[in-house]
């Protein structure tokens, strides 16, 4: 039986390391006839990470875009308040008056000349 020791294990890593940095790794696994499988799972798992960050940016510009859509919904609600509140009688009288006109309201109803 042959006992492991701390150089033993620092060879191994050092070996492994090198397979690795050299791309002979799979290859001293004796793992080369399934290269293709490994590499169709490698583009799978790649293209899975790609999908997930494509997703992940659309969702950030959506709701980007809703925040916008509720800040516009706000300017909008004022400006039709606004609108509203110009519409009224007593706005407009007091608007005539600040502008200097003479134009009030009437105080008899339209009579209707004949033809």
């Amino acid at each position: 039986m042959k006992t492991w020791k701390i150089g033993n294990i620092r060879t191994l890593l050092k070996n492994s390391l090198l397979a690795v940095v050299k791309g002979e790794f799979l290859l001293r696994l004796n793992v080369g006839r399934y290269f293709v499988h490994i590499m169709y799972v490698f583009l799978l798992m790649a293209a899975s990470i790609w999908l997930s960050l494509m997703i992940e940016d659309s969702m950030a510009r959506v709701e980007k875009n809703k925040a916008k859509i509720r800040e516009l919904e706000i300017a909008n609600s004022q400006l039709v308040f606004d609108l509203a509140k110009c519409e009224r009688r007593s706005e407009v009288e007091a608007r005539l008056e600040e502008m200097g006109s003479k134009v009030t309201e009437p105080d008899k109803p339209a009579t209707i000349i004949g033809r």
